[in-house]
């Protein structure tokens, strides 16, 4: 799995904030790395990598099958379930696979062993590379439930030791951001100069607290004037890593899925100097941690 230390997390309370024009940028600047984008509902780093050699591997997860022959009708497996996947109809369990959350509750408790488990696919992970970038993608099949197990599998995945690890993780502060910084040793928060951009701050802030990770805070789409998360950080006392100017032609080339960094030589010091202030922020709570 890697120096849990050396991995990086990218957050950010909603979609579009720059999650991933920060964390691809700073993947391609630090040479030999690993990106992995853990927003499996709507990834799109792969889009900026092009990786080569792609591989694809399944992801599944467990799902009851009621043996009708030897069901005597107790309902134990249908009273177990808290997410209400089972219920009795026609005197016989009948399972709900899209609400299904695999715990194997069913199976363990029912009296007859009447519940076995079968494998189903929910999604993929994509590995390729990209010059010196080693690029991981989880895609989460269209109508499941919980891209959890995904994000699981995606951050077991061995990667080369002592190689920055750059994990774009999905918007907000769900279950699946919770399992995306698990084993982070850092986390950047992406935030919009904006009072909306500060309540979604404020959501991820809360959460990399609760985990108690380190953290600090990268404004995005900078302008001149009032800035209630540069604001925010104050109150805070969160560290700023960097401010991205609000920038037509930056913009262009996000949107083309460009790396900025690899276009123009305005953002690759712009980013640079990002880099550099990132990693002695990690080195530092490396060094405070030892």
């Amino acid at each position: 799995m890697g120096d849990k230390s050396a991995r990086i997390a990218v957050l950010s309370g909603k979609g579009g904030a720059g999650k991933t024009l920060v964390s691809v940028n700073l993947a391609f600047l630090s040479g030999e790395s690993v990106y992995i984008d853990c927003d499996v509902e709507d990834p799109n780093g792969h889009l900026f990598f092009k990786p080569d050699e792609v591989s694809k591997e399944a992801v599944t997860v467990k799902i009851p099958v009621v043996d009708e022959s030897l069901c005597n009708g107790c309902r134990t497996c249908v009273d177990f379930c808290k997410f209400d996947a089972l219920a009795f109809i026609k005197n016989r369990p009948y399972v709900f696979e899209n609400i299904c959350h695999s715990c194997g509750g069913c199976a363990l408790l029912c009296p007859e062993k009447a519940i076995w488990e079968k494998d189903k696919v929910i999604g993929e992970v994509q590995s390729g590379v990209s010059h010196d970038v080693i690029v991981s993608t989880g895609i989460m099949n269209i109508g499941e439930a919980s891209g959890v197990p995904i994000v699981k599998h995606l951050l077991n995945k061995d990667v080369p030791k002592d190689l920055p690890v750059f994990i774009d993780c999905p918007p907000g502060s769900s279950c699946i951001v919770m399992e995306s910084i698990r084993d982070v040793g850092f986390c950047i928060l992406v935030a919009e100069p904006t009072i909306f951009g500060v309540h979604n701050l404020s959501m991820v802030y809360d959460l990399v607290k609760l985990f108690a990770k380190p953290h600090g805070v990268v404004i995005n789409k900078c302008l001149f004037g009032k800035n209630p998360a540069e604001e925010f950080c104050i109150e805070k006392n969160i560290p700023i890593l960097g401010r991205i100017p609000f920038d037509p032609e930056l913009g262009a080339l996000n949107s083309d899925a460009k790396i900025a960094a690899r276009e123009s030589e305005r953002f690759r010091e712009l980013f640079g100097s990002l880099l550099e202030t990132v990693m002695k922020e990690v080195r530092h709570e490396t060094t405070v941690d030892s």
